[in-house]
């Protein structure tokens, strides 16, 4: 599919595993929480009772790694049948501390992109999580200084974007979001008349996986970032 260039003049980009990698850290983590419980239950079992359990705690704690922390907790506790160690669970809290304090990656090609369109659009972060993680990681990638806005959203559904395009007074027909969920950063969007552009990650989070697609929506599906320069 192609975009229509004419009528952009507003730029939104995702921030996990879009412009920095994400999920990869859940999964290592995920496998070392597999490693500390692997004597009450197999692996399988394991993952699929976090999973239940990070759905089960979405609508209390929201994204991002804190949320995740307490819903290992849980999953050790009910796992366990309430025996877990202290230790057990002093190990599983380190694991969540050291996702929040891991130094931002940046994918390829993204100071390349940002640095081409600065100035030629106007460029926004719309990405959702806890508020004060996703703060530190964008100071620490060292990019803020491209945006002209950075929000953290609660989540990624059709009336988020529409409040926040109509704040910061952006018409939905000027807009094109650029992410690598089909679900939060290109569907929504879609939907609400903007255009998209999707950027797969190697690794999505379950929860964030659809079916393609393309066919039925006019989205834009490239490689990697540095594609889009072939575009805009």
């Amino acid at each position: 599919m192609e975009i229509d260039k004419s009528k952009i003049k507003v730029i939104g980009f995702d921030a996990d595993d879009t412009l920095w990698v994400n999920e990869t850290y859940f999964r290592e983590t995920e496998e070392r929480f597999a490693d500390l419980l692997e004597g009450y239950e197999t692996r399988n079992k394991i993952d699929q009772e976090l999973f239940k359990m990070e759905m089960k705690n979405l609508e209390l704690y929201g994204y991002g790694i804190k949320g995740f922390m307490l819903s290992m907790v849980e999953s050790a506790l009910e796992l366990s049948n309430n025996t877990v160690s202290q230790a057990t669970l002093n190990e599983i809290l380190t694991l969540g501390k050291k996702m929040i304090q891991h130094p931002v990656e940046l994918l390829e090609g993204v100071v390349e992109v940002l640095e081409k369109l600065n100035g030629k659009y106007r460029l926004i972060v719309m990405t959702k999580g806890d508020l004060l993680d996703q703060e530190r990681k964008i100071e620490r990638s060292g990019l803020s200084k491209y945006f002209h806005h950075i929000e953290v959203l609660s989540d990624k559904k059709e009336n988020n974007y529409i409040n926040l395009l109509e704040n910061l007074e952006v018409d939905v027909r000027e807009f094109l979001m650029i992410g690598n969920s089909l679900k939060s950063d290109v569907l929504p969007i879609l939907n609400i008349g903007a255009q998209a552009v999707h950027v797969p990650f190697h690794t999505t989070w379950q929860h964030e996986q659809v079916k393609e697609q393309e066919g039925e929506f006019n989205y834009l599906k490239i490689n990697n970032l540095s594609d889009i320069l072939n575009y805009l």
